[in-house]
């Protein structure tokens, strides 16, 4: 969208699949790398105390002071190696904005939820000393996590998740975020939620994708349901899995993503709840990526816009979401959606009018009697996803990201000299 409003984006990141030459690639901005893994663990996780004493801890003070909890003192060490990685990723900031000649930052939850603790001190930093214009788009704040609740980081994540710093414009992706974000720091956030290109409908299923279903293993006549999330605990995936069973169908839960940043366990669980269940799921995030193309072992790899396309039912049964990318997604690929009443959905999405299967917290008769309805009656599911696909062409398109887009530029630079 910046690129259609005539901008030029360049990219500073861990990881990158942008042109090489507007990227600098700096391998610690990544929250995977080594060292910045370690901090978090440490952080979060008290894997420092785990099996050394607290004397090892601090013991410049031990002997005059000993900490009841432990997990909420962080070792004169962690801090020296948070400081180290901040001052290399600070420097390479300055670098970065002098060799692409930076009139912007816009910064992409790297100041919001503290992944890489050692990124978002040394961009506070940067941001502090240098007053850049900066637009800081967050989408979970520490706070919306359990796992980061308790912590040795509480005046870093204090000082920069996120900062308040005078050229720092903030957006965030819901309304109760933003009523949030200003109670617990005073700062004022504009709402600007997930959007798709509602304006140009998703180009109709190929000859390559042809073959989804059987690739999934779904026999002539099996009905699809597609989970398309990672596999997490606050995505609920029980749930789709005990409507699955309690549907009677001929059925496979196909789930998309892997676990990723949230280590494994979860998906343990998941395995072992659909074999108790007798429901087949299929987890194939190998085979479902970015880009078409073939695994190490010589298997087709798909799109998700190719499994959308044939999907009899996307299952969206999030206890907690920051928005729904997900469910804007079903919306876009036009397919009839199951969704558990998460906060934000009942708060900002509900009342625009959309016709969803709910659900409160668990399964009941009434969403099985609705899911099945809506899977034996096509009009009655043609009805349900053209009337969804209006709504969020006139809610959550490409229009209002750039009307807001234009909004946020004012308020950095003012208003254009041409009107």
């Amino acid at each position: 969208m910046l690129e259609r409003l005539g901008h030029t984006c360049f990219y500073f990141s861990g990881q990158s699949n942008q042109p090489v030459e507007r990227s600098r690639v700096v391998p610690e901005a990544f929250f995977g790398h080594p060292a910045i893994a370690a901090i978090g663990n440490a952080a979060f996780d008290n894997e420092w105390g785990a099996d050394e004493l607290l004397e090892y801890a601090n013991p410049e003070i031990h002997s005059i002071h000993t900490p009841a909890f432990y997990h909420q003192i962080r070792p004169p060490r962690l801090t020296r190696r948070i400081h180290e990685l901040a001052a290399y990723l600070k420097e390479q900031l300055y670098a970065f904005a002098r060799e692409f000649r930076l009139e912007l930052l816009v910064v992409e939850n790297a100041l919001t939820i503290p992944m890489n603790i050692p990124f978002g001190v040394a961009l506070t930093e940067f941001i502090a000393e240098t007053g850049f214009p900066t637009i800081a788009h967050h989408h979970d704040f520490y706070w919306e996590r359990q796992r980061f609740l308790v912590n040795c980081m509480a005046d870093y994540l204090n000082m920069a998740f996120p900062p308040n710093l005078p050229s720092v414009h903030h957006v965030v992706i819901n309304s109760l975020a933003a009523q949030q974000l200003s109670l617990r720091t005073g700062i004022a956030a504009m709402i600007i939620p997930n959007v798709m290109d509602f304006e140009n409908p998703p180009a109709p299923p190929d000859d390559y994708a042809a073959d989804v279903r059987s690739a999934l293993g779904l026999a002539p006549g099996d009905l699809l349901f597609l989970q398309p999330t990672r596999v997490v605990q606050r995505k609920g995936i029980e749930h789709a899995i005990e409507l699955t069973q309690r549907l009677g169908l001929k059925a496979r839960l196909v789930i998309s993503h892997a676990s990723g940043d949230e280590g494994n366990d979860y998906e343990r669980r998941v395995r072992a709840f659909a074999r108790l269940l007798d429901v087949p799921v299929n987890l194939v995030s190998d085979i479902i990526q970015d880009q078409r193309g073939l695994t190490p072992d010589g298997r087709k790899v798909y799109t998700l816009q190719d499994i959308y396309h044939h999907a009899d039912l996307v299952t969206y049964p999030s206890t907690l979401e920051g928005f729904g990318n997900a469910f804007l997604e079903a919306i876009y690929f036009r397919r009839p959606i199951v969704v558990n009443n998460y906060s934000i959905f009942d708060v900002d999405i509900k009342p625009k009018g959309f016709r969803v299967v709910e659900f409160d917290g668990y399964i009941t008769e009434a969403t099985v009697r609705q899911t099945r309805q809506v899977l034996a009656d096509p009009e009655l599911a043609r009805e349900m996803v053209e009337t969804n696909y209006r709504l969020g062409k006139r809610h959550y398109s490409y229009a209002t990201l750039e009307r807001r887009l234009q909004t946020l530029m004012a308020e950095c630079f003012g208003e254009d000299d041409d009107g």
